[in-house]
């Protein structure tokens, strides 16, 4: 599995509650885009709209040899996913208030597929602990690798 973008970003504003993966419906410049990972996924999400799931504001640019025929960069894309978990989805999404966020695209079997995570909104103090938690560690990992225990991590 290649990973062609990630979304740290999510990770930081959002408490990821479970991780679902998806198909995306594209053109050929797109998947050319995408094999050269030019891909951005800051400000994206996906939303469930007349029974079918898209994603929203991923930006994909256009391919460098794509001439006319080349693509929209940020058009809403259709996602590929079963009619149940499509309802369960929404569900989530409507009554819990949660939001899907895109984490990353990435190459299966020659297939692009989007790593979807069902996320809630993280407060500012615990974005703050998840940075100290996160410098913590790293001081313990610089400690420990003087000490000859760093395999451990």
């Amino acid at each position: 599995m290649a990973v062609i973008a990630q979304n740290k970003k999510a990770y930081h504003d959002y408490h990821v509650e479970e991780k679902l993966e998806a198909g995306i419906v594209l053109t050929g410049t797109e998947v050319k885009s995408c094999r050269a990972k030019d891909v951005s996924l800051q400000d994206a999400f996906a939303a469930v709209d007349k029974g079918e799931l898209w994603l929203h504001n991923a930006h994909i640019a256009p391919y460098a040899q794509g001439n006319r025929m080349n693509h929209e960069p940020k058009r809403p894309r259709k996602l590929l996913v079963h009619h149940a978990e499509i309802v369960r989805i929404a569900k989530a999404t409507q009554a819990k208030g949660m939001t899907l966020v895109p984490l990353a695209f990435h190459l299966t079997k020659g297939k692009v597929k989007v790593e979807l995570g069902l996320c809630k909104g993280k407060n500012v103090h615990d974005k703050r602990d998840s940075l100290k938690k996160k410098d913590q560690e790293k001081e313990i990992r610089r400690a420990l690798r003087g000490s000859g225990v760093w395999h451990l991590w």
